[in-house]
């Protein structure tokens, strides 16, 4: 299918502006549960909804934030080996999106918020593009190569395979050279574009994940 699939979560978002900035016309959205708190302030109705509605009153029951025709709903068992946000991803990569946003999708719950994470690494290994966005950064997993605009004022490098090898970053404070990261030092925590650069990031065997610190401050 064209365009994106966005996947809205359920953890907190302090300040939908930056999020709801990076939405595209033609976006499909997806919303996992009490993810559907959030479709107020995002200002995007649902196309799909999914859920065990643990969280969240089923919104087939009457109960739901939304006007008019109500959408598709998915609704799930309470016990599965997915969770609603993986439900939703895998859900997309059946209707055929090769593009991903997750937003909702870090919050008080770590380990929601490392499995999370861990969907940007599956759908990079399937080879479709995916980035997790709060109200604070953009969050993509790196196996080829990408870029850092000095629109945002900090990035960070961390590896999250075994092992990355031949990274190099140029146009940033702090450059690397056909380097090794691995998993025992976060070494790459913390860089910066420099002033009119775009930071290029490419690594040859492993993968990284890449956050891209977001300046509130400035219109993006």
């Amino acid at each position: 299918m064209s365009g994106r699939c966005v996947v809205v979560g359920g953890a907190s978002i302090g300040d939908p502006e930056p999020v709801r900035s990076r939405f595209m016309s033609g976006d499909y959205f997806i919303y996992c549960d009490c993810g559907l708190r959030h479709a107020g302030v995002l200002d995007r109705k649902p196309d799909l909804i999914v859920g065990d509605f643990d969280s969240y009153p089923d919104p087939r029951k009457g109960v739901s934030p939304l006007s008019g025709e109500l959408p598709e709903v998915i609704a799930l068992p309470r016990e599965k080996d997915d969770t609603d946000t993986a439900f939703a991803v895998k859900e997309g990569l059946r209707r055929g999106f090769e593009e991903f946003v997750l937003v909702g999708a870090i919050g008080e719950r770590f380990d929601h918020s490392l499995g999370n994470v861990q969907l940007l690494y599956m759908l990079d290994r399937l080879g479709k593009k995916a980035v997790l966005l709060d109200d604070y950064s953009e969050i993509e997993v790196v196996s080829d190569m990408a870029t850092v605009s000095d629109e945002y004022p900090y990035f960070s490098l961390l590896c999250i395979s075994e092992k990355a090898e031949g990274v190099t970053i140029t146009g940033a404070k702090y450059g690397l050279d056909d380097a090794g990261l691995d998993c025992d030092f976060p070494l790459g925590v913390s860089n910066e574009p420099l002033p009119g650069k775009t930071a290029e990031i490419t690594v040859k065997k492993g993968r990284l994940l890449l956050v891209r610190v977001i300046d509130k401050n400035r219109s993006v």
